[in-house]
């Protein structure tokens, strides 16, 4: 049980390999299990409690640390001293440092591998001691399954089916090694022997160790081997195929609607995004090419339109055949009228390296989109995705429509539609105090939008103290958010930009995070690279009349983002009184939050919206998410669909096992045993409808006799004769002389065709209309319920079923088994 605790350890720590760029961490994990289970097998020895088992194992695990990280501060090497535990305190946080600094696979740094050696040797204390010492090795697969989730919690894609299964297969090991010792308690096992001992021919060399007979032990381990594959199979193939594990589910099956849609899901963008900056090889994602006289835009791929006081995302995207590319004009983009565009065409060329990006980046806003595959647009954000391509390896052509709006029209937009209104600036309520103040401190004295948000963006990369820092976390909580904006500064682009959304949707402007890549580096005239470190976020701002605005809150160059840059709508000068916002209202006060958590427009945007508060307040209203019949029709269909098949299998065995009386017999068959043909001679079989046999007619009239009484609830019993049968239905259901002529016709055809080589007098038709009367006898004499289950839930297609199954799994063990035995059948021969 020691061994197969370590080995189910290591098996189990397989799983953390796409963690790290090097394979060390395995020798690592490997010292630190094996010291462990020294640990624990010594405590086991001096037969002491089994809370010094787990002692014994970290202390074990800490002079292994000792020795392998510190042992020029240990005393003889590897017995802890407060120096070397010092030293491994340090060592742990510059390895806790380098894992948020780093994306996975992260380098094999000093203090990652003590992190990696102490995680693995952790999990091993607690296997150890839950099914070594505790015998509850059950709950062991827990800690086991506890570094599965570490991948899958910092990667997108996870754990591949391999490592998992071996995974598995060291918790089976376990498992069976537990259960052999527990059976081995109790003695010697007593068996019997499979067969009988097969005695050798005259003459023939007797090999006792060959026709001994091998024990059913042998063969309860192979079924248990058999099961343990099975077991693992499943687990790994079974979250393939379902929906709710797997975005889509298998052969792209989840997701649907009954009206034709799917729901669009992807990985989290914002973790993508931090993956991407922190790559150290800095790898090339794409490159275009592009006739814009000007430096292109950024390649936009997320809009992110939704803020639930945590994290942005955007909202579901309901996907059906009516969005997919089909070289047309994508729709033009939302408040788009008033200021010019130019149109630019993009040539991307994405590197066959990149994986799942299911989403393409282009330049804001596309108009066209050449692509071969299934993509599709999302008509109010223009986000082009796929649900099953991927733009890794492909080349597209884009054409967008790039605005230039003047400073001018941005600061003199008109109000906003209240639809922008309800859906752009929903903030929770739940928003401390101090950030809505904050919002409104920053923006004071600003008379227009604009000038408003060029404010927000000076404070955030000039005037208000922040610094631009890989090595922050991601922001997990709305408690970070806030940290970052009135303490820490410290952040990169998804601080940044979310700030500044929600700050503008504060002050009542309409905003969004999107997410892509920056231009890039310009490689040769209208030739662009874009790298892993291009990645970025920034804010987009609503103007009426010119739409979805970029602006720039990080900051830029050697000391921020390197390939970011403000646009320069965003860069006029808002002191003194010749701006754009003197010619505007001053801005109203922010609203004050309210009691409950729920999200709406905040008062500035509602009293810059057109329809007033209470059509900006029906706006919200109509875009919350409303009941929807379709699902629930869907699921009421398929329920339906799922009751009507016992029902339809029974109506379908009915038909085919009458019609099987008049289907074309070939002359392969020849006459059935014991009987003459039925085919006069020199008649052609091929095609013809053939002359049902009397005794077929009778077994199946039979049959359908003994199905209907089961349906009904009425008791069959297999050991009496047909006469015996039809006595006692008679008596049971005291039929009429009808039922009753009925019931024996059918019980003597079936006895002559059993027991008699004489033709059954009845013809097969007369025995059908029979088999009808005792049907309608069997529902008139037992009560409602009994009739609608035998013709919604008919009893005889459910035994029928398990029959099939069953017949299909002894023809699965017996094959298995063939197999099984094939090696010592070969040893033989």
């Amino acid at each position: 049980m020691t061994v197969m605790a370590g080995l189910a350890t290591l098996a189990g720590s397989i799983g953390l390999y796409p963690l790290f760029e090097e394979h060390g961490w395995f020798a690592a994990g490997l010292g630190a299990v094996l010291a462990v289970a020294a640990g624990g097998l010594l405590a086991r020895r001096l037969r002491l409690p089994a809370a010094f088992n787990a002692l014994f194992g970290l202390l074990a695990l800490l002079a292994y640390l000792n020795l392998t990280y510190v042992a020029d501060a240990a005393w003889l090497g590897f017995i802890p001293s407060p120096e070397s535990i010092n030293r491994l305190a340090s060592l742990n946080e510059a390895g806790w440092q380098a894992a948020n600094r780093y994306a996975a696979p992260v380098p094999l740094l000093p203090g990652i591998s003590l992190m990696a050696a102490a995680g693995i040797g952790l999990v091993a204390v607690l296997v150890d001691l839950l099914a070594v010492r505790l015998r509850r090795t059950a709950p062991a697969g827990l800690p086991l399954l506890a570094m599965y989730s570490v991948p899958a919690a910092v990667r997108e894609d996870g754990v591949s089916w391999l490592a998992f299964g071996v995974g598995a297969l060291g918790f089976l090991g376990l498992l069976m090694a537990d259960a052999r010792e527990q059976v081995g308690g109790w003695g010697r096992t007593v068996t019997t022997h499979r067969r009988q001992r097969e005695v050798p021919l005259a003459g023939a060399d007797p090999r006792p160790e060959e026709a001994a007979a091998r024990l059913d032990a042998g063969a309860l381990a192979a079924s248990g081997r058999r099961i343990a594959a099975v077991a693992v199979a499943v687990a790994v193939l079974v979250p393939a195929a379902v929906p709710g594990l797997q975005p889509r589910g298998m052969f792209d099956l989840g997701g649907g609607s009954g009206d034709g849609t799917q729901t669009v899901t992807t990985p989290d963008p914002l973790v993508s995004l931090k993956r991407e900056l922190t790559r150290l090889d800095d790898s090339v994602v794409l490159t275009y090419r592009t006739d814009d006289r000007r430096a292109p835009d950024y390649l936009r791929l997320y809009a992110l339109d939704r803020f639930d006081g945590d994290r942005w995302t955007y909202s579901p995207l309901q996907s059906s055949s009516r969005d997919r590319l089909t070289g047309d004009e994508l729709p033009p983009p939302p408040g788009l009228t008033v200021a010019s565009s130019r149109r630019v065409t993009t040539r991307v060329e994405v590197r066959p390296e990149v994986k799942n990006m299911t989403f393409l980046p282009v330049p804001y806003a596309p108009s066209k989109v050449s692509i071969k595959g299934d993509w599709r647009v999302h008509g109010p954000s223009l986000m082009v995705y796929s649900l099953r391509d991927s733009a890794g390896g492909r080349s597209y052509t884009v054409e967008s429509r790039r605005a230039e709006p003047t400073t001018a029209q941005l600061a003199g937009a008109g109000n906003y539609p209240a639809e922008v209104v309800a859906h752009y600036t929903a903030v929770p309520r739940n928003i401390p105090r101090q950030i809505r103040d904050l919002a409104q401190n920053v923006t004071a004295g600003s008379a227009t939008a604009l000038a408003q948000a060029v404010k927000l963006q000076r404070w955030f990369n000039q005037s208000g103290g922040f610094s631009y820092d890989l090595s922050a976390p991601a922001p997990q909580q709305g408690s970070d958010l806030v940290d970052f904006l009135l303490h820490s500064k410290r952040g990169y682009c998804e601080q940044f930009a979310a700030s500044m959304a929600l700050l503008a949707r504060i002050i009542g402007i309409p905003s969004r995070v999107a997410m892509g890549y920056t231009p890039g580096s310009e490689v040769r005239p209208g030739q662009w690279v874009v790298r892993s470190r291009d990645a970025h976020a920034w804010p987009e701002l609503y103007f009426q009349g010119t739409g979805w605005v970029r602006f720039e809150p990080t900051p830029a160059g050697a000391a921020g983002q390197g390939t970011a840059d403000a646009p320069s709508y965003s860069l006029p000068q808002i002191t003194g009184g010749g701006g754009p916002e003197s010619r505007s209202e001053p801005a109203p006060e922010a609203s004050a939050p309210a009691e409950d958590d729920s999200a709406e427009p905040s008062a500035a945007a509602r009293n810059r919206s057109d329809t007033g508060p209470e059509g900006a307040a029906a706006a919200q209203e109509g875009e919350e998410d409303g009941f929807s019949a379709a699902p629930w029709l869907a699921g009421g269909l398929l329920v339906l669909l799922l009751m009507a098949v016992p029902m339809a299998l029974r109506v379908l065995t009915r038909r085919r096992r009458w019609a099987a009386l008049t289907a074309p017999r070939g002359p392969e068959d020849g006459p059935r045993p014991g009987r003459p043909s039925q085919r006069p001679p020199g008649a052609a079989s091929g095609g013809r409808p053939r002359t049902p046999d009397p005794a077929d007619a009778a077994h199946a009239a039979w049959r359908e006799m003994r199905a209907d009484a089961l349906d009904h609830g009425l008791e069959w019993r297999s050991s009496d004769s047909p006469r015996a049968t039809a006595r006692r239905l008679g008596e049971l259901l005291e039929l009429d002389p009808e039922g009753a002529g009925a019931l024996g016709r059918i019980a003597r055809a079936e006895e002559l065709a059993r027991y008699s080589l004489s033709r059954s007098p009845e013809p097969p038709d007369r025995l059908r209309a029979d088999v009808r009367t005792v049907r309608e006898a069997f529902a008139a004499s037992v009560g409602r319920r009994a009739r609608l289950r035998a013709r919604l839930l008919p009893p005889s297609t459910m035994e029928q079923t398990r029959e099939t199954l069953q017949a299909a799994t002894d023809r699965v063990l017996e094959l298995a088994t063939r197999v099984n035995e094939l090696p010592s059948r070969l040893r033989r021969r």
